[in-house]
């Protein structure tokens, strides 16, 4: 007798829907797979988690591989032009610098 009513939850229902048409070993495959997913991830973060705590205790920095936006990489800004460079000898640019857009200066002193 059937009320109406799904016995199954929605993940169920969805896991079934992506992959009821396909064979058995198919569906286990990629069951097993997801969970699998999940395992390493739950251990990656468990190991990050020590770590972290183990880095407290001794008060090392936490290990982490150079990664994320601030990593450049091999476009790292380098010593390209021989000699020692100072933020002096550059030229100004980037977002901050208006350039001949700059309002002027009362007074004579330039930066």
């Amino acid at each position: 007798m059937s009320a109406g009513v799904p016995l199954a939850s929605w993940k169920t229902q969805m896991f079934e829907s992506l992959l009821g048409f396909l064979p058995d070993w198919v569906q286990i495959t990629v069951l097993a797979l997801v969970v699998l997913g999940f395992l390493t991830a739950w251990a990656l973060k468990l190991k990050r988690r020590i770590a972290a705590r183990r880095a407290r205790r001794t008060g090392a920095p936490v290990p982490s591989g150079p990664s994320g936006a601030d990593f450049l990489g091999p476009y790292a800004p380098g010593n390209q032009g021989g000699g020692a460079a100072r933020s002096g000898d550059r030229e100004p640019s980037g977002a901050d610098f208006l350039g001949p857009y700059a309002p002027r200066r009362e007074g004579g002193d330039r930066v």
